[in-house]
């Protein structure tokens, strides 16, 4: 009898564990799920681009190779973003050397255009009276494209494979075409700069109507400028019929670009900036770039707090989020610019002091009040750029983040290219000077200058763990958003110990200086809104902030996630 009792405990015993490891294995604590895969990744705003990085891998290609490949193949899949028109940021992350670079290809206004011949008044003076819309749409809103330059100078520095090699899969899809999505036909829809420029009808409308999801999108004039910069590296796109077809376009329609701002025009190296933040090091890309001081100005203030104990949702949380990047954003709002024109004081800006007493200043029960100040026009930051991160089988890794200004940018394309061009001469702080205006609208270093590159608040980022492995690639679109949808990433990652999904999923607050006004997803909770405003702050709906495309090494694993606040994003990867 007892022999049957222990026999039929045990049953019960291997039967009640079986249940419960079947419960454990198919109820998971988050709905949000990383790709996880022991190979190569790619995590970009498109699924067809990140197809085109990991089939450049296959083929023997590095991270650069397919960084590379990836920034051209947006340009066809994700037009309004991704371009050869534009400019922006790189971070490089080799293995091998251990060693992350940064490179600026920000661009450039051009070399010869005085500020008063923009707006044609004196500034700042007169500039009230001024046209925006300048620099906003049309062909004088172009700064010098650098994206090439920039692609080119990693593929030549780091690239594996010939350049050929690299671009043939975006010429081929800008040869072959590719299906028009819900979100490029609404994308199309919503810009109407596009109608106003007769090239730009031609490509992206149908009898004055956005091209129709499920129709076919073929781009010959790109493909034969991206053949010819395949042939002849960056000759092709900044000299010979490329640049002359260029040049043409602007004289003939009021443009500034000359054909020896192109030639003269260089992405450049550039020194990245970073901290530690709970014994991680993150880095990301200084001036010109302004994001990546708002986001390490936010992380080291937070540090001062123990996130990890209060919640990843309590309002006491998205309190100090929001006073962080308030002070974030009042670092950025005076004195970043263009290093080649301004002298950035970065270490002030960063000081223990300044970080000290910018915590120090922070109540946990109230907003901090808002200094008064005069009203003032905040420049509009656009907020459709695109980001995409990468990481190769030998741990090499790439975070990108480039733009056109304004989604489809200044709404040009150049005849015979398919080149769509950027409006970030909406970026300069044309109010320089009036003693009416406080903030980034009168920003001393990013004052207008000719041939000088914008402040921008795009922030490619690479975390890296106590061991110097890399932690995190990540990064986001979002103009002035930038910044808060990396900060909540990555202390979601490092304070609350969160997978790449859940922490990218993370409801979003943004608050900027020197307004009282929270911006916030819809997700966030009722309860925690009450609490906010019960400590002062003006809390204001916003759409969704942000898409970061990221890559979360773990226990030896890459998890990737891509945003699900855009649609089309995709992981693309490989197992070893």
């Amino acid at each position: 009898m007892k022999n049957r009792s222990l026999l039929l405990l045990a049953i019960f015993t291997l039967f009640v564990n079986n249940l419960y490891s079947q419960t454990s294995y198919i109820d998971y604590q988050s709905p949000f799920h990383p790709i996880i895969t022991d190979g190569p990744m790619v995590v970009s705003q498109n699924h067809l681009s990140s197809e085109v990085g990991i089939e450049i891998i296959k083929n023997g290609g590095n991270a650069v190779d397919a960084a590379v490949a990836v920034g051209f193949s947006l340009s066809v899949t994700l037009p309004r973003a991704g371009n050869l028109g534009g400019g922006g940021f790189m971070l490089i992350y080799l293995k091998d050397q251990n060693e992350i670079l940064a490179i600026d290809y920000r661009g450039q206004s051009p070399s010869k255009l005085k500020a008063e011949q923009i707006f044609g008044l004196e500034l700042p003076k007169e500039y009230k009276n001024a046209n925006r819309d300048i620099v906003r749409y049309g062909y004088k809103a172009s700064t010098i494209p650098g994206t090439v330059s920039g692609l080119l100078l990693a593929h030549a520095e780091f690239g594996k494979l010939p350049l050929k090699e690299v671009m043939k899969p975006a010429i081929d899809q800008a040869m072959n075409g590719f299906h028009v999505s819900f979100d490029l036909e609404q994308a199309i829809g919503s810009a109407p700069q596009l109608s106003w420029d007769d090239e730009s009808s031609k490509i992206y409308l149908s009898n004055g109507k956005p091209l129709k999801e499920g129709s076919v999108m073929k781009r010959p004039d790109l493909a034969k400028t991206m053949n010819l910069i395949s042939e002849n590296g960056t000759k092709g796109f900044y000299e010979g019929e490329v640049a002359q077809k260029i040049v043409t376009s602007m004289a003939n329609n009021g443009g500034s670009i000359t054909i020896d701002d192109l030639q003269k025009y260089k992405a450049r190296f550039s020194q990245p900036i970073g901290v530690n933040y709970r014994g991680k090091k993150v880095f990301t890309h200084g001036p010109p770039s302004g994001g990546g001081i708002v986001l390490l100005t936010a992380l080291k203030v937070l540090e001062y707090f123990d996130l990890g104990k209060i919640g990843s949702n309590s309002a006491l949380t998205y309190h100090l989020l929001a006073e962080a990047l308030r002070r974030g954003h009042n670092n950025r709002s005076h004195h970043v610019g263009d290093p080649s024109h301004y002298n950035v004081p970065y270490n002030d800006l960063m000081s223990d002091q300044r970080i000290k007493d910018f915590a120090k200043s922070i109540s946990l029960k109230k907003a901090s009040s808002a200094k008064e100040v005069k009203p003032l026009e905040i420049i509009q930051e656009s907020k459709n750029t695109t980001h995409y991160s990468i990481i190769d089988a030998d741990g090499n890794a790439v975070s990108n983040t480039y733009t056109l200004g304004y989604s489809f940018g200044s709404g040009v394309t150049i005849p015979g290219t398919g080149i769509l061009m950027n409006n970030q001469m909406n970026n300069f702080a044309y109010q320089y000077g009036s003693k009416k205006i406080e903030g980034r609208g009168a920003s001393p270093g990013n004052k207008y200058a000719p041939g000088k590159r914008p402040m921008s608040t795009m922030a490619p980022t690479i975390v890296f763990d106590e061991n110097d492995n890399v932690l995190l690639v990540t990064g986001s679109p979002g103009g002035k958003l930038i910044p808060a949808a990396i900060l909540r990433l990555v202390t979601g990652v490092i304070d609350f110990d969160l997978n790449i999904g859940e922490a990218t999923m993370l409801p979003r607050i943004h608050k900027d200086w020197p307004y009282r006004g929270i911006d916030y997803e819809s997700s966030i909770s009722s309860d925690s809104l009450n609490l906010l405003k019960k400590m002062g702050h003006k809390i204001e709906p916003s759409k969704t902030m942000g898409s970061t495309q990221s890559i979360h090494i773990s226990e030896g694993k890459n998890h990737g996630y891509a945003d699900l606040r855009r649609p089309n994003a995709a992981v693309s990867y490989i197992n070893n």
